[in-house]
């Protein structure tokens, strides 16, 4: 069974190569590379198979293999679901099933929910609009001690050896921690957001460029930025609620909630200090307030924004949405103004 998706892949590689070929030679530019062969060393450590899958309470029978029991119980539809295929992973020692599915989902019906703002941040992962914040678990920070001394333990071990074998292991299964810890945080936080929100306001940050900043660039990835949007645009699809992306030049941060001045702000002041109102509260906060406020002024106002400096500010709103749950997105509006 696994035998033939891998061949299926490995058709889908050649053709898509074939067909990259002739839209070259055509004179249309796209990335062309020949399907690169994986060693089971260096391989994604997966299998997918197809056939006769049936879903119970508390296991599940695949092809080949039988009756598998589960350790958690309740993920996995049991009913009212076309199970297309079954991929089996290994990460850290542990056994994964991820099943592909077919199934109609209603419409979420509309309901009055508030905005909010959500500024991303890397003291806290995600502070609210309406005061609320969600402190992320800094789960590479604090095990970055076991870490490195694993790592050490890996490279002192002779290569080819049982005792690097189980050197990587321990590796392995430490950075799985980090990553279950940091996906756990995340899918709680943006599932209290989709769920309680009628539209939220995010900003589109340039993630990649950010983390050419050597002295953040890990805090940036302890944080996870963008897994953040992700869940959240394929979430706010599941329970109505609207995601919007900001314009990643809108100042956020740089402008006054209360009166609308710019002024710059460095990375070491933690509390927004406006000179001409005299407002002084948290940079975050002060950011995620004008997030929703740029969501407000778009919907009840149709003229260009004027700030308190007399500025006339270019501000690009784009609202994204999913078409259907786990899918793709679009965009709905996107305009200057």
């Amino acid at each position: 069974m696994c035998t033939q998706e891998a061949l299926r892949d490995l058709d889908r590689a050649f053709a898509h190569f074939f067909r990259r070929l002739k839209e070259e030679q055509a004179g249309k530019k796209d990335k062309l590379g020949f399907p690169k062969f994986k060693t089971k060393k260096k391989g994604a450590g997966s299998f997918r198979l197809t056939g006769a899958i049936h879903v119970f309470e508390r296991g599940i029978q695949l092809p080949r293999l039988g009756l598998l029991r589960l350790k958690e119980k309740g993920y996995l539809p049991t009913m009212g679901a076309h199970i297309l295929s079954a991929t089996v992973s290994e990460k850290g020692g542990r056994w994964f099933v991820s099943l592909q599915v077919e199934m109609e989902l209603p419409d979420p019906v509309p309901q009055a929910k508030p905005v909010a703002g959500v500024d991303l941040g890397i003291n806290r992962m995600a502070q609210v609009s309406d005061g609320t914040y969600f402190e992320h678990p800094r789960a590479l920070k604090r095990n970055l001690t076991k870490l490195k001394r694993l790592q050490r333990m890996v490279s002192r071990r002779h290569k080819g050896s049982a005792n690097r074998r189980k050197a990587v292991k321990q590796l392995l299964k430490a950075y799985a921690r980090v990553r279950n810890i940091r996906r756990n945080a995340l899918h709680q936080a943006t599932s209290s957001l989709a769920k309680s929100k009628s539209a939220i306001v995010l900003e589109d940050l340039h993630v990649s460029g950010r983390m050419k900043n050597h002295h953040l660039a890990m805090a940036i990835t302890d944080v996870g930025m963008y897994e953040f949007k992700r869940q959240l645009l394929y979430k706010g699809g599941w329970y109505g609620c609207q995601v919007l992306l900001a314009d990643r030049f809108y100042p956020s941060t740089k402008r006054c909630s209360a009166c609308g001045e710019i002024r710059e702000i460095g990375l070491k002041e933690r509390r927004y200090h406006c000179p001409v109102c005299g407002l002084t509260m948290d940079r975050d906060l002060n950011a995620a307030i004008n997030l929703e406020q740029l969501f407000m002024k778009e919907t009840t106002a149709s003229s260009a924004e004027s700030y308190a400096c007399g500025e006339q500010c270019r501000w690009r709103l784009g609202v994204t949405m999913l078409e259907e749950a786990g899918t793709e997105h679009r965009s709905i509006m996107d305009r200057f103004e």
